[in-house]
């Protein structure tokens, strides 16, 4: 029997390694293993030998999203229109305007995207396009040369990663009122699920934040997208800011 040639072992060491590695391999990091070996082969024959390894070997490979490979042992079953039924929805270990403190604080001393902020949550807003969990204000300080116009920031805040797609809902409505909006979402959720919102934040022009949703305390924010500046409705700016002007004005 003829040995296989060196595409072909590339192929039968990286599905071996992808299979050791349930949770998937992006292609960095295949490709360092596969580099650095045993055995070791040639960085330009490994480029073009696995970058399309999933459409070569669909037996064998997976791609549930942009850069990770996954075994086909361990593909996830499609959607289907069955309904699922579930023991009940899996509750957060903390309170989600846990977060809303931290994340205020983040906004001003942190990313410095705020001179004043403040929690907010509830149905202050008093009407069905939601009320941001954090909103905020930026003014020029008067030790700036230039000054520039007031500007709003709004947060949409989610606990629960099951609500992942209505927060992304919200935070696009909140750019209705806002100069800036982000949305902050659990570093624990789904890694497919985050790296959708990563491309529809980045089209959209929302803002995208991971946090540690065991951690209270020291959250760790970590920017994913930054928020894209807009001029918003100021009839709609007016009519929400005039129900808080106390807060966040005063």
């Amino acid at each position: 029997m003829k040995a296989p040639g060196i595409r072909e072992r590339i192929k039968l060491q990286a599905v071996e390694l992808i299979k050791a590695h349930p949770e998937g391999l992006h292609y960095s990091e295949l490709f360092r293993r596969l580099r650095d070996g045993p055995p070791s082969f040639n960085t330009g024959t490994i480029n073009s030998t696995i970058w399309n390894l999933d459409v070569v070997l669909p037996e064998s490979v997976w791609k549930p999203s942009k850069g990770l490979y996954r075994h086909a042992d361990y593909k996830e079953p499609e959607a289907t229109d069955e309904p699922i039924v579930r023991a009940g929805p899996a509750q957060p270990k903390v309170r989600q305007d846990q977060f809303y403190s931290p994340f205020a604080d983040w906004l001003k001393n942190e990313a410095e995207e705020a001179t004043h902020a403040i929690p907010l949550g509830g149905n202050i807003f008093r009407d069905r396009w939601g009320t941001p969990d954090v909103i905020g204000k930026r003014e020029s300080k008067r030790s700036d040369v230039i000054k520039v116009p007031t500007e709003i920031v709004a947060a949409e805040i989610k606990a629960d990663t099951m609500q992942l797609v209505t927060a992304y809902g919200q935070a696009c409505a909140y750019r209705l009122f806002s100069h800036r909006s982000y949305l902050v979402i659990p570093r624990q959720a789904n890694a497919d699920e985050i790296a959708r919102l990563d491309a529809l934040c980045e089209i959209s022009g929302v803002g995208l934040v991971t946090f540690d949703l065991d951690d209270p305390k020291t959250p760790g924010f970590l920017v994913l997208v930054r928020p894209r500046p807009h001029q918003p409705d100021l009839f709609y700016t007016n009519r929400y800011l005039a129900l808080i002007e106390r807060e966040l004005f005063s």
